[in-house]
């Protein structure tokens, strides 16, 4: 990783989302609530159809950030802001922007949006090797 500027983009990342993506992240982090895996009981609750859960999202999130920070990195914190849901069918755009750096950490703002809107905007903290944030 070259050295950290005020302004630094990290590179895009698009995610397809599909059903199975979108159940498979509600079973991997326990969150059985119906709206993830059920399109009728979706519906009963004003969805069009089942949604990501947040747990997935924050997953999400971690993933890109760790993909641009590298192995050695470690997330410290994250403010995260969920907006528009994410259905089967859409594509997460995921862009970020280091807003503030020291020696030893990062703080990314990160957006993932899709065709209907910002589904998330988060502000993320994040440990690295020393010779990358220096």
């Amino acid at each position: 990783m070259s050295k950290l500027k005020l302004g630094d983009q990290l590179p895009e990342l698009d995610i397809p989302i599909d059903r199975s993506f979108i159940v498979a992240g509600a079973i991997a982090s326990q969150d059985f609530e119906d709206v993830h895996h059920d399109p009728d009981a979706a519906r009963r609750g004003g969805s069009p159809d089942i949604f990501i859960s947040i747990n997935s999202s924050n997953g999400v999130l971690g993933r890109y950030v760790t993909d641009w920070a590298g192995p050695a990195a470690r997330l410290r914190s994250v403010k995260l802001r969920l907006g528009v849901p994410l259905y089967p069918g859409d594509v997460l755009h995921l862009t970020g922007e280091i807003v503030g750096h020291d020696a030893t950490q990062a703080t990314v703002k990160v957006v993932g949006s899709h065709a209907r809107g910002a589904h998330l905007t988060a502000t993320v903290s994040v440990s690295l090797p020393a010779e990358a944030a220096a």
